[in-house]
């Protein structure tokens, strides 16, 4: 897997006889992984520039390795690269390519390394590169939300549980629930780059090499905090790809979540939101529909990114040390899990900014279900009432209102007496949407005045 004669592999002095086309159709991945050529690259440019520094190979290789791989840059760029599934990979088409551009100082880049550890450099290289770019949609995400949130941290809407009518909250609380989950997969996601960001060059094949090299240059040209301590297991875990794929499975759940919320809403039944139409698609058959295509799509993609982290944790979980070619089955999964994220984080980043409310039907959505239940319960704790016995004594009103066919502010004064005496005129006073809502004044609470504190907070941290 290392040193060799380059054609027609690079391993090909071993064996007697060429590979069939069979194995070669079916151990090829260049058509997946060539993706990672600009990691590839960078990584190879800051292997070359250590050893040159080392005096593993000269000034003059190490120019025409940089001049070399500036072409190669310019050939991928404008189309022109022929990727040539023969080669198997990423790093063996480059490697040839940079052979037949510069002769020998080509086959001397790979002085001291494997695409064992060369793989999983340019896969961390990769993924740092793709939570940055998460971490940034989110971001917008975030901001767009916020906005909604401040605009409607008034509104009043039901909150739910069981999805019956539980108590009075408002819009902007609810939009703040969103956030608070998204911010949480945001310092997942920099919680994995921080275990990811870690130098896997230099192990070699699975043993280190026998070569001086400077691994902690390479980690500082590279952008890595630290090395992999270990050189078996730096060649042969992919663990950091399972966690960035669990971090994007629980980000997908969140957005899930949010979607099926959207579809609810969007229902006639409900009319809580409307979604802008560039978001939304109609019926081959049926004029009238606007269907919330983009959160079924991201309901849809989040089963795909779950299927994704199952796929890894099967791929690895019989392995030995040190590296298995099963790992090149690790790439299709995890860049598909990378494209799934940043597309959906892209579109959401976008519509959220084209949800609005719809606060009357929000409003009269209040007025069913007894959602000020609760606010009477406490009204009767304070009066000194046991909770126990008020829960029971409201339980009772609201069955009174309900066999009258009236909300609990429309029930007569004299029904509530009936169930309480401690019940004054003053009842009707906090069995308001609006008493309801403010009542819940604390830190975390639905009070419009703490939401807008809390949006005021969370623009803070972003």
């Amino acid at each position: 897997m290392n040193e060799g004669d380059s054609t027609p592999y690079t391993w090909s002095g071993r064996f007697s006889e060429p590979m069939s086309d069979t194995v070669e159709r079916y151990t090829q991945s260049v058509d997946v992984d060539k993706r990672l050529w600009r990691q590839d690259i960078l990584g190879s440019l800051a292997h070359a520039r250590m050893l040159a520094r080392q005096g593993i190979i000269s000034a003059k290789d190490l120019q025409d390795i940089q001049q070399g791989m500036s072409q190669i840059v310019s050939e991928i760029e404008s189309g022109s690269f022929n990727w040539s599934p023969a080669l198997e990979d990423v790093h063996l088409n480059i490697e040839k390519r940079l052979t037949e551009l510069v002769g020998d100082a080509g086959k001397r880049l790979h002085t001291g390394r494997s695409r064992n550890d060369q793989v999983t450099t340019d896969i961390r290289l990769y993924l740092r590169e793709a939570i940055d770019d998460i971490l940034a949609r989110l971001k917008r995400f975030h901001i767009r939300l916020l906005d909604l949130a401040e605009r409607e941290a008034s509104t009043p809407m039901p909150g739910f549980t069981h999805m019956q009518p539980a108590q009075p909250v408002t819009f902007g609380h609810h939009l703040l629930a969103w956030f608070e989950m998204t911010r949480r997969d945001a310092e997942r996601f920099a919680d994995v780059k921080k275990r990811l960001n870690r130098l896997p060059l230099g192990a070699a094949a699975l043993a280190g090499t026998t070569y001086p090299i400077d691994r902690d240059f390479v980690a500082g040209e590279l952008g890595f905090d630290s090395i992999c301590a270990n050189s078996l297991d730096a060649v042969s875990d992919r663990d950091f790809a399972i966690e960035f794929c669990a971090a994007g499975a629980l980000m997908m759940m969140h957005f899930s979540r949010m979607s099926e919320e959207l579809v609810l809403w969007m229902n006639p039944r409900f009319g809580f939101v409307k979604i802008a139409d560039r978001f939304c698609t109609g019926s081959s058959i049926m004029p009238q529909k606007k269907n919330p295509d983009i959160p079924e799509l991201a309901r849809g993609k989040t089963g795909r990114v779950y299927g994704h982290l199952i796929a890894l944790l099967v791929l690895m979980k019989g392995q030995p040390l040190a590296y298995n070619r099963d790992n090149q089955e690790d790439k299709e999964p995890l860049f598909d899990s990378v494209d799934t994220l940043l597309d959906t984080l892209h579109v959401f980043g976008e519509m959220i900014a084209g949800v609005t409310a719809c606060p009357e039907n929000m409003r009269n959505a209040l007025h069913q279900g007894f959602t000020t239940a609760t606010d009477l319960a406490d009204y009767l704790v304070r009066k000194g009432m046991p909770f126990r016995d008020a829960h029971e004594a409201v339980g009772k009103t609201v069955r009174r209102a309900e066999e009258l066919g009236v909300a609990l502010p429309e029930l007569p004064f004299e029904e509530f007496r009936k169930f309480s005496p401690l019940v004054e005129k003053d009842v009707f006073e906090i069995l308001t949407i609006e008493g309801s809502l403010a009542s819940r004044s604390h830190p975390g609470g639905t009070a419009p005045e703490q939401v807008r504190s809390a949006i005021f907070r969370a623009r803070e941290l972003l």
